[in-house]
């Protein structure tokens, strides 16, 4: 029975054992323990992070691979792609939760600990003590730093993000009409543009790190600062390399009108990035 008979009959693909989801664990359970063990000075321990960091790539490599081959040879129909379009529904929610609890994190600092340092009750133990956000860092140790602007770069970033979730739709509709010079460069465009916006993040965390003596020890605003608009570079980065091959992929011919989930699928993850910038953006930099 070929692959057509077996989607006439109800049959859903199920592929053949593989090899990747143990090198993935291996490769992880490496990068793991080298991180570790970089952190409490062992010598060989980024030997261990390097062998982590090819066995991953190789891992990406080769399970995407397949299942792009996969799809190429038709195996994937109405069922599979139902399945596929649940799987990154419930990967996005995992991130939306995974946000969460960080944006959870700054409010609770802002709306629950530090009126709850600078009121009465604390004053005996903090006396020096302001609650307000984000001039002060801790009760013990008041350090010296200055607060990020909200008009400068990160205005500028929020700027680029829009332009490409823009871009991106563009290419979109070139897809659904058979313009395939509109959908590359609408690709080519959108990742470009996140590459721009980590450029331009980077410069602002040297200004901020080295002019503003913003870092990591600048007590919570400094932590929460960097733990949230760091997450959501990296999201940016992993963003664009889904886009590139996203991009390779349209370059050889690959997806048309019907037959394009890995497109939706870098686009919902794209505007999902996008819309937690939004928030970055006005819960961090702004208020």
């Amino acid at each position: 029975m070929d692959i057509r008979e077996q989607h006439a009959a109800g049959q859903y693909f199920v592929p053949a054992p593989s090899r990747w989801p143990a090198l993935g664990a291996a490769a992880l359970f490496c990068l793991g323990l080298g991180a570790a063990l970089a952190v409490n000075g062992v010598g060989w321990s980024g030997w261990l992070l390097l062998a982590g960091g090819l066995a991953l790539l190789r891992m990406l490599f080769g399970w995407f691979g397949d299942v792009i081959g996969e799809n190429q040879q038709g195996r994937y129909q109405g069922q599979e792609s139902m399945s596929f379009r649940w799987g990154m529904g419930w990967f996005i929610f995992s991130e939306v939760m995974l946000f969460g609890a960080f944006f959870g994190v700054l409010f609770w600092l802002r709306l629950v600990a530090l009126p709850t340092l600078g009121s009465l009750d604390y004053k005996w133990l903090y006396p020096d003590f302001s609650p307000s956000w984000p001039l002060l860092t801790a009760p013990q140790a008041m350090v010296s730093y200055q607060a990020m602007e909200a008009w400068g770069l990160p205005a500028l970033n929020t700027l680029i993000l829009l332009s490409s979730g823009a871009t991106l739709t563009w290419a979109h509709w070139g897809l659904l009409q058979g313009r395939r010079r509109q959908l590359q460069r609408g690709l080519l465009f959108t990742f470009s543009l996140g590459g721009l916006f980590l450029i331009l993040q980077a410069i602002e965390y040297h200004h901020a790190w080295t002019t503003q003596h913003l870092t990591l020890s600048a007590g919570a605003y400094g932590m929460t600062f960097y733990m949230l608009t760091g997450l959501h570079g990296l999201h940016v980065l992993l963003g664009s390399i889904i886009l590139l091959v996203v991009w390779l992929r349209v370059l050889r011919g690959h997806f048309d009108h019907q037959h394009h989930f890995a497109f939706e699928a870098a686009a919902w993850y794209w505007h999902f990035v996008d819309v937690v910038w939004l928030l970055l953006f006005v819960l961090v930099y702004w208020l």
